[in-house]
């Protein structure tokens, strides 16, 4: 029998804290009838000795200290799941908002999620194929990671979100079962509603579930959308068989929200103001991606956060690159540019690429195209430092190649619009952006390697040039 617990002793927030209660235990549902017999729902978040702290999920808005009915529910919050939620949208509790209905659910899981047995874990192998070429070559996504894609205030992550919702997909079997699970925070209504009316446009909804919390609604639904979000994906995975690609935007906004309750909290302030336990609630999130022995599913997850003035030094993505496996970032002077999407590859990697590439999960010849392109673009960025002290016409032959090859790089194989590529597509671009440099400047490539792969003529006649006027022509001379 669950007794009913009446008045409150404080309010601060998001937060109510009631005194004498007994046999409570930590992250147990509440529910909360205050005078006008409104219900809400919260979770206990902090015991100490006979005081409760609740968070409220619908807010504190009108309740008073008296009349107000709370009854503890013996167990922590848990959601109904079943294969219905691909092609539903819910809020950030996890509660559909598309007007279809509730779920008819198999199983009910605990949002907070399982510790999985580090013993259990399989390595991450084989590769998820995004459709953009700067990520699946050179900073490829490999099932089971975990990678972040780090941005700024204005530039594009939203829309590259978007791409990676319609043309992701498993490379080389597209027959398996593969899904989203999208999970937005603290975002802007006609941002929401872009996500949606995108989706439904490239008819991916029906592979999709959408979590939505929009900057209006209470912060503590935006602290769990991403466990919904997660519980969601990892129903899927490891009930259903699928392999679950998690977008999650935008981290900061999640972490903002855990700053605000801290301070609703009391609690003693980190760096900038974030709580100190940030890197082990951040984990808590991130750590939930990965593939189980015995299980044929997987959760992937990508992150996207908004570096705050652009610093990436900030706790945000500091935390956030020590748990996860890479990066990709984005850069806004290739935004200016046009560039789309604006990635900067040099500062980009996955660190698990190496173990999902090659001849038998891509293509034999991924790994040293990638290495080559690198390198290649990275003394692009070197001439294009040198030119702006000594001029462009001061520059040897062989740096003007490479002022050549950095322009084109960017122009056709960084910047492809909405444009969804193959990854062989991406790796034969590559090549023939390599082949215009001079053979004895690929200091990556083996003779053998040069004589299989390089193909000048292919080359010139897929951009349109010739081998008298190339460098005049891309440097603008006459």
């Amino acid at each position: 029998m669950s007794l009913e617990y009446v008045g409150l002793k404080a309010i601060k927030g998001p937060i109510i804290f009631l005194e004498g209660s007994k046999d409570i235990g930590y992250e147990e549902v509440v529910e909360i009838r205050i005078g006008n017999n409104e219900v809400r729902h919260g979770r206990v978040i902090e015991i100490s000795g006979d005081i409760v702290a609740v968070e409220v999920f619908e807010g504190t808005d009108g309740m008073m200290l008296k009349d107000v009915y709370t009854k503890f529910l013996g167990h922590p919050l848990r959601m109904g799941l079943s294969k219905e939620v691909l092609g539903r949208t819910f809020n950030g509790a996890g509660l559909p908002i598309d007007g279809l209905g509730p779920i008819f659910s198999n199983v009910s899981m605990d949002v907070n999620g399982e510790s999985m047995n580090p013993v259990s874990r399989r390595y991450p192998k084989n590769f998820i194929q995004t459709g953009i070429s700067s990520i699946d070559t050179l900073a490829t996504l490999i099932r089971g990671q975990k990678l972040p894609i780090f941005s700024a205030t204005g530039l594009t992550h939203n829309e590259l979100a978007v791409e990676i919702v319609k043309h992701a997909k498993i490379a080389e079997k597209e027959h398996e079962k593969f899904c989203i699970v999208f999970a937005a925070m603290g975002v802007k209504h006609d941002v929401a509603q872009y996500f949606k009316s995108q989706f439904e446009q490239a008819h991916v909804m029906d592979r999709v579930a959408m979590f939505l919390n929009t900057a209006s609604e209470p912060i503590v639904e935006r602290i769990l959308a991403p466990r919904a979000a997660l519980t969601t994906a990892e129903y899927l995975a490891f009930h259903e068989d699928y392999h679950v690609l998690v977008i999650m935007t935008d981290m900061t906004s999640y972490c903002e929200a855990l700053r605000e309750f801290s301070s609703s909290k009391g609690e003693i302030p980190g760096r900038k103001g974030y709580p100190g336990y940030m890197y082990s609630d951040l984990s808590s999130l991130y750590e939930r991606a990965g593939m189980i022995e015995g299980k044929s599913g997987s959760v992937t997850q990508i992150p996207i956060l908004t570096m705050p003035n652009n610093d990436i030094t900030h706790p945000i993505p500091d935390l956030t690159g020590y748990i996860t496996e890479g990066q990709i970032v984005l850069d806004g002077q290739l935004k200016q540019r046009g560039i789309f999407p604006p990635i900067s590859v040099l500062p980009s990697l996955s660190r698990l690429m190496k173990d999902g590439i090659g001849a038998d999960y891509t293509r034999k010849d991924h790994a040293i195209v990638a290495d080559q392109l690198l390198a290649a673009y990275a003394k692009y960025n070197e001439v294009t430092a040198l030119s702006q002290v000594i001029g462009e016409d001061e520059l040897s032959t062989s740096d003007q190649h490479f002022m050549m090859f950095g322009k084109l790089f960017e122009t056709h194989f960084i910047n492809q619009g909405e444009e969804s590529r193959r990854l062989g597509d991406s790796l034969d671009l590559g090549w023939d952006l390599l082949s215009l440099l001079p053979e004895d400047q690929l200091n990556r490539l083996s003779r053998d390697q040069i004589s299989q792969y390089i193909n000048k003529e292919k080359a010139y006649a897929r951009f349109e040039l010739n081998d008298n006027d190339t460098i005049e022509r891309m440097l603008g001379k006459n």
